[in-house]
């Protein structure tokens, strides 16, 4: 029975993680090295339940008694006594190695370990604990607290009753779970990713600028949002992360990161997170940046 969740990394993923555990009831360890970036996640929590209140989809004691239930921490130490444990940190394979590395001494023998990466094997990440059998994907969609998939990926090693724990959970969520193979990028972003991609292909190669390549898939594709507008909302640095996985994983000249891509991430433009990336996002309404 889960009834204490850890949460690794404070930023906007572990954020949305903490945000849906603690408003299911769970107690919430969020825990990340920065003081200063968790301080900053609970000031964000706060924020988007406040929305919720203003739209009624909870009540303000809903949002009083989630928030009670949120405690942070800035050592690995604090995360004894989770029931699991999910890994929210950078899509960087060795940053999230080591963190389970240094995670599991802490963790008691039935801790379950969960890795919300949104590419990397999940196989590959369990070999490297003590406890393969209890470790699983747990690929949330961002925002967390809008979105409702949640991608369950098993490694070769994870155990019938850790994946069925944790599909359980996904419901109590509130969340719709589907299930994937550890395969490189999973489903959304095996599907999502090359489609961003091939729009920052179409930039480059000059077929159109950013707005008319965005406009035409929303009126087009009746898509919610254009493609490269997406890309800075993900973070481009995690776009070229993922199709560096998809290209190294798979071999296929067909997921090869676009040029412009890596050079957008090479000059620090990553989207809307540093206020520039297809966009600049300075003024009060953000302006095409080719």
């Amino acid at each position: 029975m889960l009834k204490t969740i850890g949460v690794i990394g404070a930023g906007q993923m572990g954020s949305g993680i903490a945000h849906v555990c603690a408003l299911a009831d769970f107690d919430v360890k969020l825990m990340d090295v920065s003081r200063e970036q968790l301080d900053k996640s609970l000031e964000k929590i706060s924020a988007n339940m406040d929305r919720q209140v203003k739209r009624s989809l909870i009540q303000h004691e809903d949002q009083a008694a989630a928030l009670g239930r949120i405690s942070t921490g800035d050592s690995m130490d604090f995360l004894s006594g989770c029931d699991l444990v999910v890994e929210a940190a950078t899509e960087v394979e060795q940053v999230k190695v080591k963190i389970f590395q240094e995670l599991c001494p802490h963790l008691t023998p039935a801790a379950i370990i969960a890795s919300n990466t949104s590419s990397i094997s999940i196989t590959r990440l369990a070999s490297t604990t003590d406890r393969p059998e209890k470790f699983i994907g747990m690929h949330f969609m961002n925002p967390v607290p809008v979105m409702k998939l949640v991608e369950l990926i098993r490694g070769l090693a994870t155990d019938e009753a850790t994946f069925s724990e944790i599909q359980e959970l996904t419901k109590t969520l509130g969340k719709i779970g589907t299930v994937s193979e550890d395969f490189p990028a999973f489903i959304v972003n095996r599907i999502l990713l090359p489609m961003i991609n091939e729009a920052v292909y179409t930039l480059y190669e000059g077929v159109g600028n950013v707005e008319a390549i965005d406009t035409s898939m929303r009126l087009g594709a009746n898509h919610p949002m254009g493609p490269l507008e997406l890309a800075d909302f993900i973070g481009l640095d995690t776009c070229l992360s993922v199709m560096q996985v998809l290209y190294e994983g798979l071999a296929d000249s067909k997921y090869r990161p676009c040029p412009l891509l890596v050079k957008y991430v090479e000059a620090g433009w990553l989207g809307r997170k540093v206020g520039r990336g297809f966009y600049d996002y300075s003024g009060d309404e953000p302006v095409a940046t080719r």
